[in-house]
C-alpha cells in the first residue's frame, strides 16, 4: 500500500451524471459537490468555494459498482482452472494448500483489481477460514485497502457437513477488529457465512443460525445451482430465518412460492451471472426474470475470479442480454430488463443486500461518496447518445478514469493511486506460485 489518501473536498464538475436515485431525475449533465467524505449536493451549476475542481466534461459520473458475492481467498487461482479441470475440482485441490500470506496476497489482489474495475463495495464470502491467522490476514487486506467491504467469515472448504462452525474465532475478530479502536472508520462490516440446508445438515445451520442471530449478525448461505436445492423459502420464513439481511445466492430452482417469501421478507438474492450460466440447471435466464418480476432485490456477483472476470460491467451487459422473455415458456408475460434496472442491480440493489443503503448505491446527497468517473470519449465508448446504454453496453474497466471510496481518490486519469501494484502482483504472483507446489499434481509448475 501506498500512504493512505485524505478524504478532500472536491467539485465534480460538468460530467454526464447517471444519478441511481429515483428522486434526481433523469441523467444529464450536473456537477456532484463531495465533502467530509459525504455527497453533499448533486445538481447543474454548484459553487463549492475551496474545493479542488475534478474536470468531468466528457466523462459519466456514476455510483460505484458493488458486487454482493466474491470468494476473494481465491483470487490468485482464477488461473488454476484448465479443460476438465474446471472451478470446483481446482478448488478442492487447492483449499487445503494455502497459507495466512497466501490469503493477504489473494485478498490485496482482488480489492486493488476491484478498484480498478469500478467496484467500490465488496462482499468477502470467505468460504474457506483455516484458522484465526486466515482471517487475520484477509482483514489486514481490508484494513489496508480502503475499500468498503462486508467481511463474512465462514467455515473451512470441505467442512464435513454434520459439524458446527466454532463461532469462538468470530467472537474474537468481532472484538480485535470491529470492537473499540476498529482500524475500518466504517469502511468494513461484519457477516457470516453459512453453509445453509444444502451443503450442510439442516439440525447444523439451525444451530448456526441461533449463533448469528444471537450476535446480531447478517448471513448469507449458497443454494445449489440445479433443481436438487432443498431450500425452501417459506420453510425458511417460517424460523423467522428470512429478511433484510439474510442473503440466498444462486437459487436458480425457487419456485414461485419461493419468490413470493423473499419479495415479502425483503431477503435479497445474490446472481451471479457467470457463474450461473456456467454451473446452473435450470434456466438462469427465466430465474432472473422471475426473480425481478417477484419484487427480490437482486444483486450481482462474480462469485468467484476463476468463474469470471472482476468486471462487474461485463455483469450487467450479460444480465441485461439475458433479461428478455421468450414467447414459448412462461417468462413471455414479463417484462424485459430495462437498462436503468440493470444498473440499479449493481449500484444501489447491491447496497440494499448489504444493509448499506443509507450509506451507498446513488448519488444521493448525505450519502457517501463512493463514485465513478468514465471517460465517454475512449474509442470503445463514444459517441455516446443513451447514457444508461452506454454504461451497460460499452463501458469496461478500463474506461474508469477516477475512483472515490468515502471521498477518497483511489484511482486518477487512469491509474490506481493508492495501491503498491508492483508489489500487489509480485505476492500474488509467489503465493500462486506457493500453492501450486504444495498442490502437486496437474498444478505443479
Amino acid at each position: 500500500m501506498t500512504d493512505r489518501p485524505a478524504r478532500g473536498e472536491y467539485l465534480i464538475r460538468g460530467g454526464a451524471v447517471v444519478p441511481v436515485d429515483p428522486d434526481a431525475g433523469p441523467p444529464g449533465v450536473a456537477d456532484v459537490h463531495v465533502r467530509d467524505g459525504a455527497i453533499v449536493a448533486v445538481g447543474p451549476g454548484l459553487d463549492a468555494p475551496g474545493a479542488e475542481v475534478l474536470d468531468a466534461a466528457g466523462m459519466i459520473v456514476m455510483p460505484g459498482l458493488i458486487d454482493s458475492h466474491w470468494h476473494m481467498w481465491s483470487t490468485i487461482g482464477r488461473n488454476f482452472i484448465a479443460e476438465d479441470f474446471e472451478y470446483f475440482p481446482a478448488k478442492w485441490a487447492t483449499s487445503a494448500e494455502y497459507e495466512p500470506e497466501d490469503f493477504e496476497a489473494s485478498i490485496r489482489l482482488g480489492l486493488a483489481e476491484a478498484v480498478n474495475a469500478g467496484m467500490t463495495t465488496v462482499h468477502n464470502w470467505s468460504h474457506n477460514v483455516r484458522a484465526p491467522a486466515y482471517a487475520d490476514a484477509e482483514l489486514r487486506a481490508h484494513r489496508d485497502s480502503m475499500v468498503r467491504a462486508r467481511y463474512s467469515y465462514g467455515h473451512r472448504d470441505l467442512l464435513p457437513g454434520d459439524q458446527d462452525l466454532d463461532f469462538t474465532d468470530i467472537d474474537r475478530v468481532a472484538a480485535e477488529w470491529f470492537g473499540d479502536g476498529t482500524p475500518f472508520e466504517g469502511l468494513v462490516h461484519l457477516g457470516v457465512n453459512l453453509r445453509g440446508p444444502d451443503i450442510g445438515e439442516l439440525d447444523v445451520f439451525d444451530r448456526e443460525m441461533a449463533e448469528a442471530a444471537a450476535r446480531g449478525l447478517p448471513v448469507a448461505i449458497h443454494t445449489v445451482q440445479d433443481a436438487t436445492t432443498t431450500v425452501s423459502a417459506p420453510a425458511l420464513e417460517a424460523k423467522g430465518y428470512l429478511g433484510p439481511s439474510f442473503m440466498l445466492c444462486h437459487f436458480l430452482a425457487a419456485t414461485r412460492a419461493d419468490r413470493e417469501a423473499m419479495a415479502r421478507t425483503g431477503t435479497p438474492l445474490s446472481y451471479a451471472v457467470h457463474s450461473e450460466l456456467r454451473l446452473g440447471g435450470p434456466d438462469p435466464r427465466a430465474a432472473l426474470l422471475h426473480m425481478l418480476d417477484a419484487g427480490v432485490t437482486v444483486s450481482l456477483s462474480i462469485d468467484a475470479a476463476s468463474l469470471a472476470p472482476i468486471n462487474l460491467f461485463e455483469a450487467m451487459n450479460v444480465a441485461w442480454n439475458l433479461g428478455v422473455p421468450r414467447p414459448g415458456d412462461d417468462t413471455k408475460d414479463l417484462p424485459r430488463l430495462s437498462f436503468r434496472r440493470v444498473i440499479e442491480l449493481a449500484t444501489v440493489n447491491g447496497a440494499r443486500a448489504l444493509g448499506l443503503e443509507a450509506v451507498t448505491g446513488s448519488l444521493t446527497p448525505g450519502k457517501r461518496a463512493d463514485i465513478l468517473l468514465i471517460r465517454a470519449g475512449d474509442l470503445n465508448v463514444g459517441p455516446v447518445a443513451d447514457l444508461e446504454s452506454t454504461v451497460v453496453r460499452s463501458v469496461t474497466p478500463a474506461n474508469v478514469d477516477t475512483v472515490l471510496i468515502d471521498g477518497r481518490i483511489l484511482k486518477r486519469h487512469g491509474e490506481l493511486v493508492a495501491f503498491d501494484v508492483e508489489r500487489i502482483t509480485r505476492d500474488a504472483e509467489a503465493a500462486s506460485l506457493r500453492v501450486r507446489e504444495r498442490a502437486g499434481g496437474r498444478l505443479a509448475p
